[in-house]
């Protein structure tokens, strides 16, 4: 598959993997922490003789699983192995072509949580012949509320089993959930919560209404053959890609509206490049492997620092290199620079073309003092009106 050299996290992961190690491995997108216990994992399957399902990977999104499944695909080619993946959003032949894969006992099962949880419930799916235990993007799991859907299925699978948890940050609550589920694990952290270092980023300070003007700005300074364009709510995506598509280019976009053929189908046509920009929600960053993908732009600054990492991760991939580019609005000033301590690093502020207007400073404490002195008015005139 054309692997010379195993990237950090495989070379520190497959090892105590292989000698049977439960492990927590904490890893940035694009690190290659996918074959990092895929290919153990096939390995050790081929050096028994396997009876029913050997290995279960949970993964927080249908996009995530399918592409989990690729890979396996991959991986596992020229073997007698088979996968089946586990999602809602599709339809009831979907369901069936699921159910009889479980009850034949395929040797490697990628699901997301609740739709595993609605098989498991029903009483058909045997595990107890489970080896591998393996959860990925698991600090993405826990911020969408899996923690109890993840021990439901952890009753269902045997007690002597290897469990394998990777995750791009490792907050308390997944240490708690490591000692819930994991049997003194070994500890893997690799470029904790950065994002990579060829990835050149810069910011632009700016009113929320002169984004339009400086997306359109970008987009017509440069040709861009792979783009992707991150806002924080659906409506703003459906507004982004219309005024996109006015400006002539192939571009669709991707929010929770869509049914899963249709993300599928969109997803697709950007890996082949017929489409060269997807306008997305944080729907699509995490753990989507697409190969040359030029430009990120944060048309919104993310809530969450560590989704900042996630989003740019989609460009640089491997050894490549790329771009990120983020629009702060001054009410989003304060979210940037908690971004910035997060990943220890000053990120360069562009200046906006003059032609948009005079756009404001970046000065984060001077936002964070006003709001906060905003928000203590509205305290008192509700206590006073209490």
């Amino acid at each position: 598959m054309g692997f010379e050299e195993p990237t950090p996290v495989q070379q520190q992961t497959i090892p105590p993997i292989l000698s049977g190690n439960d492990i927590i491995g904490c890893a940035q997108t694009g690190t290659g922490k996918t074959a990092a216990y895929l290919l153990p994992t096939i390995h050790h399957i081929l050096q028994q003789k396997p009876e029913g399902i050997q290995a279960l990977i949970i993964a927080p999104t249908r996009e995530l699983a399918g592409q989990i499944d690729q890979q396996l695909e991959g991986f596992s080619y020229f073997t007698p192995i088979s996968s089946t993946t586990v999602y809602g959003g599709q339809d009831a032949s979907s369901f069936d072509k699921q159910k009889a894969a479980l009850k034949q006992g395929t040797e490697i099962v990628i699901a997301t949580p609740g739709k595993l949880l609605t098989h498991l419930n029903l009483g058909y799916v045997n595990l107890e012949h489970l080896k591998f235990f393996i959860l990925d993007e698991a600090d993405r799991m826990l911020d969408m509320g899996f923690y109890d859907d993840i021990m439901r299925i952890a009753h269902y699978v045997p007690k002597r089993r290897q469990t394998l948890m990777f995750s791009a940050t490792m907050p308390p609550k997944i240490r708690d959930l490591a000692k819930d589920l994991m049997n003194d694990p070994a500890e893997v952290n690799i470029a904790l919560s950065k994002p990579a270092e060829r990835i050149i980023q810069a910011a632009f300070s700016l009113h929320a209404r002169q984004k339009l003007g400086l997306l359109e700005h970008l987009l017509k300074a440069k040709q861009v053959n792979s783009l992707i364009v991150f806002c924080a709510r659906k409506t703003t995506v459906k507004e982004v890609s219309k005024i996109i598509q006015k400006l002539d280019y192939e571009v669709a976009a991707i929010h929770s509206d869509l049914e899963q053929p249709e993300r599928e189908d969109i997803l697709r046509r950007f890996k082949n490049k017929q489409l060269n920009i997807l306008v997305a929600t944080d729907i699509l960053s995490r753990g989507i492997d697409v190969e040359g993908i030029e430009l990120v732009i944060n048309y919104d600054v993310p809530h969450d620092a560590e989704d900042y990492v996630h989003r740019i991760g989609r460009t640089a991939r491997a050894e490549a290199k790329g771009a990120a580019f983020t629009f702060i609005s001054p009410d989003e000033q304060s979210a940037f620079s908690r971004i910035e301590k997060l990943i220890d690093s000053t990120i360069t502020k562009a200046k906006v073309p003059e032609y948009l207007g005079e756009a404001p400073a970046y000065e984060p404490d001077k936002h964070r003092s006003y709001r906060n002195g905003a928000n203590r008015k509205r305290n008192y005139k509700r206590k006073k009106k209490g």
